[in-house]
């Protein structure tokens, strides 16, 4: 579907998805993306979806947002992220590329008011 390593090497664009799934019909969603050396994903809590994280190249940091220490992240690193973590991350000296995958996310949808919960 992509070359995620050619990706992470190609020219500079930092802070961009570089490539994401889109095919129809699919029950993924997955993106490479990259950050700019020192760029951060402020620290949020996804409630709803487990997130698998690859890095692809480069390095840095993720943190939890709780008592724990930052863990580093290096090339080759494989994250699982449970729903209802709170975590951030931030690109080293040499920026930071990553595939992110996880279960797509159900479009917009209107409900009747019996239905909300």
């Amino acid at each position: 579907m992509c070359d995620a390593v050619a990706l992470a090497a190609g020219p500079p664009a930092p802070g961009t998805v570089l490539w994401k799934l889109a095919e129809e019909g699919r029950q993924l969603d997955a993106n490479v993306v990259r950050l700019a050396p020192g760029a951060r994903v402020d620290t949020h809590t996804e409630p709803h979806l487990d997130v698998l994280l690859l890095v692809v190249s480069g390095d840095g940091v993720v943190g939890s947002g709780a008592q724990d220490e930052p863990r580093a992240l290096a090339e080759g690193a494989l994250l699982w992220l449970p729903h209802g973590s709170t975590r951030s991350i931030t690109a080293g000296e040499r920026g930071l590329a990553y595939l992110t995958v996880h279960r797509r996310r159900p479009g917009m949808q209107i409900r009747s008011r019996a239905d909300l919960p």
